[in-house]
């Protein structure tokens, strides 16, 4: 008996350590989320294991009332199953506004025992328009109609009984900022949020349970003009959704006895003005001290000289829930100098180019005003520096009430700047006076990338910051100046980049939304979603195929199908407006912005312009949406469409080549786009492509090798290079430091990414101020080449979402070292390469539950070592093949570490 039980010590000590666990609980891609409006919510978990090739083989869900386990709701059983990510639930029907809790259980393929998670929960959105009690209220007094000042709404009430719990529904026409008992409810800025108001405006679900009191209880909100009513689009347009400026409120209260109660928006509540005099978008905001009507948001407060309420019947139907991360204040940057310009301004230098606003300490007498102008950059002479705004004024105004420590920062506008300038300002400025506070949608950080190469580790900085400068709940072109729009064509050129960076799942699931609600009933699609530029402002090629590029991107990064099947008719509609526009499949008409911002010298005398003949870009994305819904309906499992939309991709690409291709394989149009386009979407009979690969090569080596891209082109260039063999070139392409390059406004200063390569020029004058924004995240799509290739993390599309990853570096351009890190819905994939001495070294992380193709660039297996012992005798990697200077091998999950004699 002793000899068996020494014969199994080894095996129950490493089935110990070898123990799985199960954690990072989302119901629809939330932790604990309260405002789910899915009636049949998905469950995703992660399990973590020490042991290589751990795969989950089963799980069981129990959902059940929050308070009362022995409700359960659904107790799915034991399902023999690897899905750990979109588990959809399928028990009793969840009640509107109740909450749930919920676990699982998981087995796997090495140990006997069941895995257990802690304990999540979800509480669903009110899921009819009946649930609504609420009314729509407006100001009761007449309104400034120049200046608008915002709003004040209050509502004291009594809460008799002990409180279980309270849960605050919440939106507006305009912005709204909202408290009780004189505490702000949430973290959350611009709430709602910008959608297609006209048919989908958001509302916000909070638990506001421990800001409730027993007794006297008091509501507060302020409300701005924002997206609705304030200046937005070109021309000073104002109103774009409508006049008037509103709030709904719903407050349900559950007390410990079982019963509930409801305080709403309705003809009881008042309303007046306050310390915001003026807030617009563009323009900024006006805070005048003196008018602050203090404890307005406190229980006793007399507001017997308060206005009424005028109740109002704004639609209902259009109220959804909110989907995507909101708005909340991120980092903090500290006054890095402070300077008198040649000119004599006061100047702050934050040292990052950044979105969101200054908050300011300040003491001064009554009636003092602080005029605080925001700017990208100083000019050649080293002054502030703001025609590039155009017509934004970008300023906030403060008045002091006087007599103490003021602080003073806006609510219902934000800045693109690097630079402050100060007007005003009583006193010494001191740095500590002075806080820059970015704001941008709080989606988790997911990728990171590192090199040997400083300016590409920079370019990597300014590429996160053009990202969380311009996802302001929409991916606007840029925060400064009068636009902020959220322009389709930067969207889709930049979306598997912002993949890879932040976790833009709800992000984009949440626009792609208001893209289908904006869309024309032709199919065509604005420049602008949210569309404020009016129904003619549509239809153009690389900007409405967003509708389709970005579906496939996010279903390609998290492997979500409903993204998919949401937006399958508005993509089909697309699709199907270009195809009625063309005459013999070609789709040559109407309007197209082509390779926006592509290279032109300023005196071009021989023709160095990049110019592309824009219906052969039209052309070409045409048959890259074509090809993309072929895609989506093969996956959404629409056989027939697949074969309906086949024949329609053969005559695509035939009448491209009949009207830009000679029978030598030469382009009408000899431009580094023309190429890349046709290159990447296979636009060119196969007996072509390796010739049109030669030809931009060619190109990119007459232009020195400097790249000549516009927005269409450039997040295609090094991928088509490396995928034709030219990756040397590619790397050539990204370490060139010259305009017109990526690494151009890096040694230039930049700390995010330009709307065009030379905004500021070799000898320190600007660009155009027209169209020259410094944060603009557009031509940042490098990066997908950066961790696709360079790295080499990628996912395979038989198991989208990085269940299936592909991880194949290509080491070149003279870097020591690359690596990159990406938290998947199953864990964290990684890879790094190092060069030193005689030796390649890879170190590969891939997460339980799913399974990696490694391509280890060595010429033999016998080359390559795993863990300190050849590659040939491990049991946890199977070799696959060995070809063109590369072995193939297929891992499990776990953490490897290969090593290749050179």
């Amino acid at each position: 008996m002793k000899k068996i039980l020494c014969l199994l010590l080894p095996c129950l000590v490493a089935t110990a350590f070898a123990q799985t666990s199960v954690s990072h609980l989302l119901t629809e891609n939330k932790p604990n989320p309260i405002e789910v409006e899915e009636q049949a919510p998905r469950f995703s978990w992660q399990l973590s294991a020490t042991q290589r090739n751990t795969m989950q083989t089963a799980y069981a869900i129990q959902v059940w009332e929050a308070g009362n386990k022995k409700n359960t709701v659904w107790n799915s059983g034991k399902i023999m199953s690897d899905q750990s990510v979109y588990v959809p639930y399928a028990g009793k029907a969840l009640q509107s506004g109740k909450k749930y809790n919920w676990s699982v259980q998981v087995w796997d393929n090495h140990t006997v025992q069941a895995a257990s998670s802690e304990t999540s929960s979800f509480q669903m959105a009110l899921l009819q328009n009946s649930d609504w009690k609420a009314k729509w209220i407006e100001p009761g007094y007449t309104e400034d109609s120049v200046m608008r000042p915002s709003p004040l709404f209050r509502k004291q009430f009594a809460a008799n009984k002990k409180i279980l719990s309270a849960t605050a529904y919440i939106t507006a026409h305009g912005l709204y900022e909202a408290q009780i008992n004189g505490k702000r409810i949430s973290d959350a800025y611009f709430t709602p949020g910008w959608t297609a108001y006209k048919k989908r405006l958001q509302y916000q679900a909070y638990d506001v349970t421990a800001l409730l009191q027993k007794g006297i209880n008091a509501i507060g909100v302020t409300l701005g003009s924002g997206w609705y009513r304030g200046v937005i689009g070109f021309s000073n347009n104002r109103n774009v959704y409508g006049k008037d400026i509103a709030l709904l409120f719903q407050l349900t209260i559950t007390y410990s006895d079982g019963s509930t109660e409801q305080v709403v928006s309705d003809d009881s509540w008042k309303s007046s003005t306050g310390a915001i005099r003026y807030s617009e978008i563009y323009n900024g905001e006006t805070i005048d001290a003196r008018e602050e009507k203090n404890g307005w948001a406190l229980p006793g407060y007399d507001d017997s000289k308060w206005s009424g309420v005028k109740t109002a019947t704004h639609p209902m139907n259009v109220l959804v829930a909110t989907y995507n991360e909101p708005i909340r204040r991120k980092e903090v940057f500290l006054a890095k100098r402070i300077i008198t310009t040649p000119s004599g301004e006061k100047v702050i230098d934050f040292g990052q180019n950044l979105v969101g606003w200054v908050t300011l300490k300040v003491k001064g007498k009554a009636g003092d005003k602080i005029v605080v102008s925001h700017a990208e950059v100083l000019d050649k002479t080293g002054n502030f520096y703001t025609t590039n705004l155009r017509a934004a004024k970008a300023q906030d105004t403060y008045i002091l009430k006087g007599g103490e420590d003021e602080i003073f920062e806006p609510h219902f506008t934000w800045h693109g700047f690097q630079f402050i300038k100060l007007e005003g300002y009583p006193g010494e400025l001191k740095p500590e006076n002075f806080t820059a506070v970015a704001l941008y949608s709080d989606m988790p950080t997911t990728g990171i990338f590192s090199s040997s190469h400083p300016l590409v580790n920079q370019l990597q900085h300014n590429i996160e910051w053009g990202q969380k400068g311009n996802f302001l709940d929409v991916p606007t072109d840029c925060p400064q100046r009068d636009e902020r729009l959220g322009w389709t064509g930067d969207a889709q050129a930049f979306s598997r980049t912002a993949a890879f960076n932040m976790n833009v799942h709800n992000f984009f699931t949440k626009w792609l939304k208001d893209v289908e609600a904006d869309q024309l009933p032709t199919g065509s699609v604005p420049f602008v979603v949210p569309n404020v530029l009016g129904a003619g402002s549509a239809g153009s090629a690389g900007w409405a195929d967003a509708a389709t590029i970005i579906p496939w991107n996010v279903y390609l990064a998290y492997g979500d199908k409903k993204v998919l099947e949401n937006q399958y008719n508005s993509m089909k509609a697309w699709v199907g407006y270009m195809q009625n526009n063309s005459t013999g499949h070609l789709w040559n008409k109407g309007f197209h912005f082509g390779d926006w911002l592509f290279y032109r010298p300023h005196d071009d005398n021989d023709g160095k312009s990049a110019v592309t003949d824009k219906y052969l870009i039209a052309q070409c994305f045409y048959a890259h949406s074509t090809q993309l819904l072929i895609n989506a309906a093969r996956v959404l499992g629409k056989t027939t469409e697949v074969t309906s939309y086949e024949a329609l991709l053969k005559n695509i690409k035939e009448a491209f080549a009949k009207e830009y291709l000679t029978a030598t394989g030469r382009l009408v149009s000899s431009t580094q786009t023309a190429y890349v386009l046709a290159l990447n979407f296979d636009m060119l009979p196969e007996n072509l492509r390796a010739q049109a690969a030669e030809r931009l090569a060619a190109n990119v080596k007459d232009y020195g090798n400097h790249l000549t891209t516009g927005f269409l082109g450039t997040p295609y260039l090094c991928h088509v290079l490396t995928r034709f063999g030219y990756t040397d070139l590619a790397y050539s392409l990204l370490l060139q430091e010259k305009y017109p390059s990526w690494l151009y406004p890096v040694k230039m200063g930049a700390t995010t990414i330009w709307e065009r390569w030379d905004g500021i020029k070799p000898d320190g004058t600007f660009q155009v101020p027209s169209m020259n924004s410094y944060n603009h995240y557009a031509y940042g799509a490098i990066g997908d080449w950066m961790y696709r290739v360079m790295v080499g993390l990628d996912t395979y599309e038989d198991g989208t979402g990085y269940k299936h990853s592909k991880i194949e570096p290509h080491i070149g351009g003279g870097f020591t070292n690359a690596s990159a890190s990406l938290q998947t819905y199953y864990g964290k994939l990684s890879n790094s390469w190092r060069v030193t001495g005689d030796q390649l070294l890879m170190e590969v992380e891939v997460p339980a539950n799913t399974t990696a193709t490694v391509f280890v660039p060595a010429k033999s297996a016998d080359d390559i070592t795993e863990s300190g012992a050849p590659l040939t005798q491990s049991k946890d990697i199977k070799l696959l093949e060995t070809k063109e200077g590369s072995v193939k091998l297929s891992l499990g999950s776990g953490k490897y570490q290969f090593a290749v004699k050179k």
